[in-house]
C-alpha cells in the first residue's frame, strides 16, 4: 500500500492511495509549518463525514484482509487521493518553507530525488530535491492569483523510478486586507419627480473590494450617509439611496449632491474606506398654472397689412418646465371677427403669437376687442385644482389707414402661344384696381429687367399683352414677365405681377445624326454583321416623344454594298451586304443616311458617311483606320499641288531659256491631271460607282504620275517637258462613265458637295 501522509514531527494525517502487496507499503508525508498545520486542520473538518467513513472503513478492511491471510490481498483495489491544501499568506516578503513532501521509502541517504511541476514551479517555488522541502521565491499577491496547482514525483536516484505515483496538490494564497473598496459605474446621477414620498428609491450604489469576500471580514462593506443628510438616507448593506423628507419643491430648489461613503470590515476600525458623489435632479410636475401678467393688452395693425403678418404676442407665465409648461391659447370673440384674427401657440417660447388671418380695410373697421385665454395641455389634479390650469386677458386691435397701391385680380398669371405666332398676337390681359376710396387711375408696364429680348409688350391703358418679336421655343421656352400696375397720382404707388409664358412647340427643326460618325469596316467582315450602331437628335420636343426613321437615299439600283436596318427605336444599324471588303480593292465608301422625324409636317436631313476599310487586330479595334483616310485624301490633293509646283518652275525656266508655247503646253497636261483626278472622285460616288469607279480614279492617278516622270525626264533632256497626257485605258474609261451615271441617278453628289460646302 501505497500513500501521501501529511503531517508535521508532531501530527500527521494517513491518506490510503492504492493496495499492493505487504513488502511495498511505503507512502507521502507532506510536513508543514504551523500555520500551515492549522490551516489544514481548518479545511480537514469541512470534509464530509461521509468520505472520513470510506478513508476509514477502507483501512479497516484491509487489516482485516491482512490478519486472515486473504488470497485477494494482491488485488490492487481503486482509491482516490485526498490532499490537503498548504497555504501561504500573500505580501509576505519573507521567503519561507510552508511545508514538505516525503515518501516512507525515504531513509535519510538522499537516494530520493523530489521534483515540484506545475503552476509556479521553480519560479514561485522550489522544492528542496533531497529533503522535499518547498520553499517560497518572491512575495505573492492573491488579487493576481488566489492558488497554485502543483504536481510531486519522488525518483530514485538509482534506478531513475518513481518510487511514488504522481500526484497534484494545491497552495493557497491567504488572504489580508490590502484593498480599498471601489465603487463601480461612476459618475452616478439621478433623478426624481419633486413632491415625491418619503422613502422613495433614487439610487444605488454599488463598491466592490478585490480582497476575499470568504476570508474574515476583509471584503465585508458597509454604507453610510457624509452629505445629503436630512433629504436623503442609505440602506447600508444594499447601498440604496431613498428619499427622507416630503415635499421636495423643484421651484425651490432644483439639484442634491449626495455624498455616499462605503468601508470594508464592516466599519471597524483599521479598514479601508471611499467614497462617491450621486447627482440627484428634481424633475418637474405640473403643479403650476399660467398667469397673465396684464388684463389688457393693445395692438396697432396698418390696414394693408398681408394676410399672416404678425400683430403681436402674449406670455402667460408658468412656473413649470418641459411637458408641464406647454399650453394653448385661443380667441373668444363675436362670430364676426372670429375669422379676423387667430391665435397660435409658440413651441419655443410658449407665446401666444396673434396672427392676421383675413385682408383688413380700414374703411369698413377700425378696431377690434376680443379676449385670449391660456390652458395647460396637460393637467395634475393631484397638485392643483382644475380651474387653475386656465387664466385670461383682453386684446385690443386698432386698424391703422394707409394709402394702399393698386391689387391684381389674380396673384399670377399663367399663358401659353406657339412659337410661330406673328407679331401682334394678343397673348392675354392683367387687370389691376385701386381699393382706396379715390380709385385713381392705373397704367401698366413691363419690367424691363424682366424681358430683356423685348419679345412683348403692354397696352399701358387696359394690360394687354401681345407679341412683339419671332418666338424661337428651341432658345427660351418660357418668359417669366413681371408686369407693374402705377396709380398716375402724386404718390404714384404701384405693386406688381409675375406673368408666366409658355412658348408651345412645333416642328421647325430637322433631325440630324448625334454625332460626327467615323464607321469602318474589318476586311473580312461576314454579311449582315453591325458595322455602326447610329443614333439621332431634334431640338423640338414633340408632345409624344421623338420617332426617328433611318433610311438610305432612294437609288435605281440596291446598293451593293450596305443597308440601314432601322431598330425602330429611334436607332439604326449599317450592316454589310456582302463579305469581300479587302483594301486592296478599296479603303472607302461613301454611304448617304436619312434621318426623318414624326412631326407634321415630317422633316428630314441626309448625311454622308465615309466608311474606311481596315485592317483590323484581332480584337476588332482599327487603331489606324483614321490615319489611312486622311492619307488617301492627302495623296489626291498632293498630286495636283506637285503639278501645280512643278509648272510654275517650267514657267520660270521657260521665262529665262525656252518659248511660252511649252511652258504654256505642260501647264494644259498638268491641269488636264488635276481636273481627271477630279472626274475620278465624282465617279466613285455613294454607294453607285462601286470598283469600276475606284479602277478610273486609279487610272488617273497613274496617267498624272506618268506625267510628273515626263516632266522630270524632260528636264534631264530626256523627253519633251510638256506634252499631250496619255489617255486612261478604255476598260478604266467605261467603268468611270458608268459610275459617274449611277451617281446622277442618286443625285448623291449633290449633297457630298453640299455636306462639303
Amino acid at each position: 500500500m501505497k500513500s501521501w501522509c501529511a503531517g508535521t514531527s508532531e501530527t500527521s494525517f494517513f491518506c490510503p492511495q492504492t493496495m499492493g502487496s505487504v513488502e511495498e507499503m511505503h507512502g507521502w508525508s507532506v510536513k508543514m509549518s504551523v500555520p500551515s498545520v492549522l490551516a489544514m486542520v481548518t479545511v480537514f473538518s469541512m470534509i464530509p463525514g461521509g468520505v472520513l467513513s470510506d478513508i476509514r472503513g477502507t483501512k479497516g478492511l484491509e487489516a482485516q484482509q491482512m490478519a486472515q491471510g486473504s488470497p485477494h490481498l494482491h488485488r490492487r483495489l481503486k482509491r482516490g487521493w485526498i490532499w490537503k491544501q498548504l497555504f501561504v499568506p500573500e505580501e509576505d516578503p519573507t521567503l519561507q518553507v510552508i511545508g514538505q513532501l516525503k515518501s516512507d521509502s525515504d531513509r535519510g541517504d538522499f537516494s530520493i530525488k523530489y521534483i515540484l511541476l506545475g503552476e509556479g514551479a521553480g519560479d514561485v517555488f522550489e522544492i528542496d530535491e533531497f529533503s522535499g522541502e518547498i520553499r517560497t521565491l518572491k512575495k505573492l499577491d492573491r488579487e493576481e492569483k488566489a492558488f497554485y496547482v502543483l504536481r510531486a514525483q519522488a525518483i530514485n536516484r538509482r534506478s531513475n523510478e518513481p518510487e511514488e505515483p504522481e500526484s497534484e496538490f494545491i497552495i493557497k494564497v491567504q488572504d489580508i486586507n490590502d484593498n480599498v473598496p471601489q465603487f463601480q459605474n461612476e459618475p452616478y446621477v439621478s433623478s426624481i419627480p419633486e413632491m415625491c414620498p418619503t422613502g422613495t428609491t433614487v439610487a444605488q450604489v454599488t463598491a466592490t473590494d478585490a480582497d476575499d469576500p470568504m476570508f474574515g471580514n476583509n471584503a465585508k462593506l458597509i454604507y453610510s450617509i457624509l452629505q445629503g443628510e436630512p433629504y436623503f438616507s442609505v440602506e447600508p448593506k444594499t447601498g440604496i439611496i431613498v428619499t427622507s423628507w416630503p415635499n421636495m419643491d423643484r421651484e425651490a430648489r432644483e439639484e442634491y449632491l449626495v455624498v455616499v461613503q462605503v468601508k470594508d470590515m464592516l466599519g471597524l476600525s483599521g479598514g479601508y474606506s471611499s467614497s462617491t458623489t450621486v447627482t440627484v435632479s428634481l424633475t418637474d410636475v405640473n403643479d403650476n398654472g399660467p398667469t397673465f401678467q396684464h388684463h389688457l393688452y393693445t395692438f396697432a395693425v396698418p390696414e394693408n397689412a398681408a394676410v399672416g403678418t404678425t400683430v403681436g404676442r402674449v406670455m402667460a407665465q408658468d412656473g413649470d418646465v418641459g411637458i408641464n409648461a406647454r399650453m394653448t391659447y385661443s380667441l373668444e370673440d363675436d362670430l364676426e371677427e372670429s375669422s379676423t384674427f387667430i391665435i397660435q401657440t409658440d413651441p419655443v417660447t410658449q407665446e401666444g403669437v396673434i396672427v392676421l388671418a383675413k385682408p383688413l380695410d380700414y374703411e369698413a373697421k377700425r378696431r377690434f376687442v376680443m379676449a385670449a385665454e391660456a390652458v395647460n395641455d396637460h393637467v395634475d389634479p393631484r397638485f392643483l385644482p382644475l380651474e387653475e390650469f386656465t387664466d385670461r386677458t383682453t386684446l385690443k386691435i386698432i386698424v391703422e389707414d394707409v394709402d394702399e397701391p393698386p391689387v391684381f385680380l389674380a396673384a399670377l398669371y399663367e399663358w401659353k402661344v406657339p412659337e410661330n405666332a406673328a407679331v401682334g398676337t394678343q397673348v392675354g390681359s392683367v387687370s389691376a384696381r385701386d381699393t382706396d376710396i379715390v380709385n385713381n387711375p392705373i397704367r401698366y408696364s413691363i419690367d424691363k429687367r424682366s424681358d430683356s429680348t423685348k419679345a412683348f409688350k403692354i397696352d399701358p391703358n387696359n394690360g394687354t399683352i401681345t407679341v412683339a418679336k419671332a418666338l424661337d421655343r428651341e432658345t427660351s421656352n418660357w418668359h417669366n414677365v413681371t408686369v407693374e400696375a402705377k396709380e398716375t397720382t402724386q404718390n404714384h404707388l404701384s405693386s406688381s405681377v409675375v406673368v408666366f409664358i409658355k412658348v408651345l412647340d412645333i416642328n421647325d427643326n430637322v433631325p440630324r445624326l448625334a454625332r460626327d460618325y467615323q464607321p469602318y469596316i474589318c476586311e473580312g467582315t461576314q454579311a449582315g454583321e453591325l458595322i455602326q450602331l447610329l443614333n439621332a437628335v431634334d431640338p423640338d420636343e414633340p408632345v409624344e416623344g421623338h420617332h426617328f426613321y433611318f433610311s438610305m437615299v432612294p437609288e435605281k439600283h440596291i446598293n451593293p454594298n450596305f443597308t440601314i436596318r432601322d431598330n425602330q427605336d429611334n436607332t439604326a444599324g449599317i450592316v454589310a451586304r456582302r463579305s469581300t471588303f479587302t483594301r486592296k480593292d478599296r479603303t472607302q465608301y461613301l454611304l448617304p443616311v436619312v434621318v426623318t422625324d414624326s412631326g407634321s409636317p415630317a422633316l428630314s436631313s441626309t448625311t454622308t458617311l465615309t466608311v474606311s476599310v481596315c485592317s483590323c487586330q484581332p480584337a476588332g479595334h482599327c487603331p489606324t483606320g483614321g490615319v489611312e483616310a486622311l492619307a488617301l485624301s492627302m495623296g489626291l490633293s498632293l498630286q495636283t499641288l506637285l503639278g501645280l509646283l512643278v509648272c510654275l518652275i517650267t514657267l520660270t525656266a521657260d521665262l529665262l531659256s525656252l518659248s511660252t508655247s511649252t511652258a504654256t503646253s505642260f501647264c494644259a497636261v498638268s491641269s488636264n491631271a488635276g481636273a481627271e483626278e477630279t472626274q475620278a472622285e465624282a465617279a466613285g460616288g455613294p454607294g453607285g460607282g462601286g470598283e469600276g469607279a475606284g479602277a478610273a480614279r486609279d487610272g488617273v492617278a497613274e496617267g498624272a504620275v506618268l506625267r510628273r516622270k515626263r516632266g522630270r525626264r524632260s528636264r534631264l533632256g530626256l523627253l519633251p517637258a510638256c506634252g499631250p497626257a496619255a489617255p486612261p485605258p478604255q476598260e478604266e474609261r467605261e467603268e468611270a462613265e458608268e459610275g459617274g451615271r449611277q451617281s446622277q441617278h442618286t443625285n448623291v453628289p449633290e449633297r457630298i458637295a453640299s455636306n462639303r460646302a
